[in-house]
């Protein structure tokens, strides 16, 4: 493979590992330093803000710049946050509000650095002789490596290491990532030369422009709805449901495996799909991916066992790895390349793995879910995500903008997004 999508995919990967461990070991780190476990939920309540408004500006941003710089400056924003924790340790000791501060530093660096590599996507398929479908299987793939051996390094270096060297190990990760994206030329973040000017315009007629083609498109509507479908009920299950369910078989412990089960089943999803992608038609992959979802769900909600249980994280893990390759090999498609930050954006307020919907919407919907278990018990609970995720479903299948997938269909309903001259085409159009 050639050194670009190899850089690309390092950098990739390098990110969301330091963001796996900092999610974990923060916490940990805010525990010991405060005693007050709600000083970390205060931490964390305080850095939500400023990340849903940094992923809302940001794409605004990195379609007026030079995305490869925008990667590198963000990833430099996440190391430098992490690595002034130590720093200030060592002058004045750390506090409550010294924490808060830095966690909202670092999350004006971690969700516009994940706009930023979407936004390379098209540029690096065209300067890398790559597949679409390899390179987003792998990106999976290797994302759900990182998501598996990010809980566990993290747990290992707090046992091995004190709090201050293992902030130096999770900053020193966002650094790597950083100085790998800059192993790509400089021209691979430039728009191309004949995209249209943007510089002359203001940032909210851009922003406006983004959510205008996303909310006259049907393609990025249904994607975005059956994301946020996604999200809920995921979120749900591993934020209520089975802390529940897992506590009152007395095996809380083994909440733990099921992200490890989720990650393992994306990794075999994603590797399938980045080998065999090209091979078949996309409708069959993606009704596949959706079928697949919902047996796991539906095995889930059941609550049969513990081992059920994790066998049905396994299977949502399995079909999720096919469904979102695809997804992404369609958006890189679909989405103009010169409105790709902002229409990412957008669509990640509502994206399963993106830190922004976790922390705009996880609470009010998980405490909904709260009532339905405190009234009506927690098989109640688990049934009703599967009748939302049921609907989803049905949506998905039904709608026509989710059944002409193949790459000749899409050009035959209207001009290819791809390409400079489309923002205006799709702010017009449907496709």
């Amino acid at each position: 493979m050639p050194l670009i999508p190899i850089a690309y995919l390092t950098s990739s990967v390098l990110s969301l590992l330091g963001n796996s461990i900092a999610a974990i070991a923060l916490p940990l780190i805010v525990l010991q330093t405060t005693g007050s476990a709600l000083g970390a939920g205060t931490v964390a309540a305080a850095t939500a803000i400023p990340a849903v408004l940094a992923g809302i500006l940001a794409g605004v941003l990195i379609d007026r710049i030079n995305r490869r710089m925008a990667s590198v400056v963000a990833d430099l924003i996440s190391a430098a946050s992490i690595a002034a924790l130590p720093l200030v340790d060592m002058i004045s000791g750390l506090s409550l509000g010294w924490f808060v501060i830095l966690g909202i530093v670092g999350s004006l660096g971690d969700v516009p650095g994940m706009t930023a590599r979407e936004a390379l996507l098209p540029s690096i398929l065209r300067h890398g002789r790559v597949s679409a479908e390899r390179l987003l299987g792998l990106r999976e793939s290797l994302g759900a490596v990182a998501i598996l051996l990010g809980p566990a390094a993290a747990g290992t270096l707090m046992v091995m290491f004190d709090g201050s060297t293992v902030l130096w190990i999770t900053a020193g990760t966002s650094l790597a990532a950083a100085l790998t994206t800059m192993l790509l030329p400089r021209a691979i973040g430039s728009m191309p030369v004949d995209a249209s000017p943007t510089s002359s315009r203001t940032a909210w007629s851009q922003l406006r422009d983004g959510w205008r083609v996303l909310f006259r498109t049907p393609f990025l509507i249904a994607v975005t709805v059956l994301s946020m479908a996604s999200a809920l009920v995921i979120a749900a299950m591993q934020g209520l449901v089975l802390p529940v369910f897992f506590t009152a078989e007395g095996q809380p412990a083994l909440l733990g495996f099921v992200l490890s089960a989720l990650a393992a089943g994306t990794l075999l999803g994603s590797g399938v799909y980045a080998f065999f992608g090209t091979r078949g038609r996309r409708r069959v992959w993606f009704v596949t991916g959706l079928v697949g979802t919902t047996v796991g769900i539906a095995t889930i909600a059941t609550l049969g066992s513990v081992w059920v249980v994790l066998v049905g994280a396994f299977i949502i893990g399995l079909a999720s790895g096919l469904f979102g390759a695809l997804t992404g090999v369609l958006q890189v498609e679909r989405i103009p390349e010169t409105m790709r930050g902002r229409i990412r954006d957008a669509e990640r307020d509502d994206d399963p793995g993106a830190v922004v919907g976790h922390h705009a919407r996880g609470s009010g919907h998980i405490m909904l879910v709260g009532v339905v278990t405190e009234f009506a018990g927690l098989q109640v609970a688990a049934l009703t995500l599967l009748g939302v995720w049921v609907v989803a479903f049905v949506y998905a299948l039904a709608t026509r903008s989710l059944r002409r997938l193949e790459r000749s269909e899409a050009a035959s309903g209207g001009p290819s997004p791809v390409g400079p001259k489309a923002e205006a085409v799709n702010a017009d159009a449907e496709r």
